[in-house]
Parts: structure tokens; sequence; C-alpha cells
């Protein structure tokens, strides 16, 4: 893996969110955070979750940098909650700071970095070890696990995001 694949799979990973986040501009403040029979609720505590988690694997990577992961890391980020996101407005706005965040971290990383050990706590107390990349990677992953939770949720109340797929990704962004 190199640095511009990651960049990749970022772009995707903030292409199809913004997908998602035009696409519920278009929902009352009710449907935005009415329940919903998914594994983290409704509309709202789906993007917050993926919000969570980016959030708390961003700071664990920074730690990691900043330690030059030296021993073992904890894992600092308190869970984001969904009341704190009253309105999609508010859940926009924080869903951006963590892009920029994000891509901040990114944008210190070398080739030779994606292949490097990170070793933390998580906050269960289990102790874990991976390479970089495979973490920078279950990031995407995962928001696209529940970016479709989302997208079906979207769907059900009439507003569908339309193709969120990595394909559909580079046709519209790559031009091909």
């Amino acid at each position: 893996m190199k640095f511009s694949d990651i960049k990749l799979i970022y772009d995707y990973n903030y292409w199809a969110t913004k997908r998602l986040l035009i696409a519920a501009q278009k929902l009352t403040q009710e449907q935005f955070t009415a329940p919903a029979a998914f594994p983290y609720g409704g509309l709202r505590g789906t993007m917050v979750h993926i919000l969570d988690a980016e959030y708390g694997w961003r700071t664990t990577f920074q730690q990691a940098l900043q330690t030059k992961n030296t021993g073992e890391l904890k894992w600092l980020a308190e869970d984001l909650n969904e009341k704190d996101f009253p309105t999609l407005y508010s859940a926009e706005i924080r869903s951006l700071d963590e892009e920029a965040y994000m891509r901040k971290y990114l944008t210190g990383l070398k080739d030779e970095d994606l292949t490097g050990i990170i070793r933390w706590t998580n906050p269960n107390g289990v102790k874990r070890e991976r390479v970089l990349w495979h973490c920078l990677y279950h990031v995407v992953n995962h928001g696209t696990q529940h970016r479709s939770e989302a997208a079906a949720i979207l769907t059900d109340l009439g507003q569908s995001p339309g193709d969120v797929d990595f394909t559909f990704f580079l046709t519209e962004t790559h031009a091909g």
C-alpha cells in the first residue's frame, strides 16, 4: 500500500459521506432523529457512529505519530453521543471538521509509515497490534458498512443518496 492509495480511499470515503449529507438535507428534523431498525438506530445514530469511529481512530493514529509508536497507546477518544448532534447541521459541521483533521494527519504520512505497527488498548481493555495501513483501510471499510445502512434509511425516507460504490466515485471524480 502506498500513500497515494490511502489518499484515494479517503477521498472516496468523504465523497460518499457527502452524498449522504446532501440527501439528508431534504429530510425533516423528525426524520433525521427518528428511530429505525438498524444497529445504531436511525439516520442520526448511524451517522454519528461513523463519525465516532473516524474520530477515535484518528486520535489513536495521531498519538502513535506523536510518540513515534514507542510503547502501547490508550484509546483516548471519548465516544461521541448522538444527543450532542441535535440537528443534521451540527452533525455535518462536525463531520467536515473531522475530515479536515484526518486529512491533515494523512498528509504527514510517507509510504514507509504505512507498514509500521501500532499497538493500543481498546476501550474494553483488549490489547491490539496492527499494521497502520490496515487500520486506515478499516476506517474507510467500516464507514462503507454503516453508510450503506444510512443509505437504506434515506431511501426508505424517499431520499436515496444514489450510488455510493467506489466505482461510481472513480467514474465521477477521475473521468473514467
